[in-house]
């Protein structure tokens, strides 16, 4: 049966970030998401998570300037030191939560990059996560890279599931994963069921996240079956973690019933 992991940037927004840890706990979570832990002392996030009973499943490394627009920068020739900084500082935070799972955003490029310059983007892209993982397998970490939509991130380098694939065979290392959001694989290519029962079983997807299409609400709004796309995860015997990484529509709590009914269902 699917695990379901809680994203606390998205979900529990009506709670103060740190007081989100209970009330995830309180709806019967056992695992969280979100993407930055930076802001916090990785203690008091220790903390948190060991008082409800909570494991940290997946963060993001450093983006570069966030608040600025930046997108991550792994994909982005003349960054590299920053890049480099940014996952020994992320892989201090994961050996402080004990996560397994470290998310690299690639960045974004112009509409107007030329064929030399795009694989120039690939090529920082590909030595950026060679030395990310190689630094992260020293402590059991993986890497994760996600395809993510041009409508939600115009620009962003990585948006297509075989172009994801094709970067982690390439790198080679076994703990370079991709990141398979099915909110942004159904805006961008769709058939869902195909594209999971052809990727999870060659192990290199490492997590899942869900939310409605088209609007990112609770995944049981809009056009996705998740009931089905579920059995599907569970028949090809995933046995990671789901990351619940949508925006509730009108309160945390109030929108779970379909993780109640699944939960009832499969009980």
């Amino acid at each position: 049966m699917p695990r379901f992991a809680a994203n606390l940037s998205m979900m529990y927004t009506e709670h103060d970030f740190l007081d989100r840890f209970a009330a995830a706990s309180a709806d019967g979570f056992t695992a969280v998401e979100y993407l930055f832990p930076y802001a916090y002392d990785a203690a008091e996030l220790r903390h948190r998570l060991d008082a409800h009973g909570l494991r940290q499943v997946l963060f993001n490394a450093p983006p570069g300037a966030w608040e600025s627009g930046e997108r991550g920068m792994a994909a982005l020739p003349g960054r590299e030191a920053e890049v480099r900084s940014g996952i020994t500082r992320a892989l201090e935070y994961a050996a402080a939560l004990d996560c397994p799972r470290l998310h690299v955003m690639a960045g974004l490029v112009p509409p107007d990059a030329t064929p030399k310059e795009l694989a120039g983007h690939r090529g920082t892209y590909l030595a950026n996560l060679a030395w990310a993982a190689e630094r992260a397998a020293a402590v059991g970490v993986d890497i994760l890279i996600e395809p993510i939509n041009g409508r939600d991130m115009p620009g962003y380098f990585l948006s297509g599931q075989a172009a994801a694939h094709a970067v982690v065979r390439e790198v080679g290392a076994p703990n370079l994963k991709v990141q398979l959001d099915l909110y942004h694989c159904q805006i961008v290519e769709g058939d869902l069921t195909t594209t999971l029962r052809r990727d999870l079983p060659t192990g290199r997807v490492g997590h899942l996240q869900i939310a409605g299409v088209p609007d990112r609400h609770e995944p049981d709004r809009g056009e996705l079956d998740v009931s089905h796309l579920f059995g599907v995860v569970d028949d090809l015997g995933f046995d990671g973690w789901i990351g619940c990484e949508y925006i509730p529509r009108a309160g945390t709590s109030e929108g779970l019933g379909w993780l109640n009914d699944y939960r009832g269902d499969n009980a």
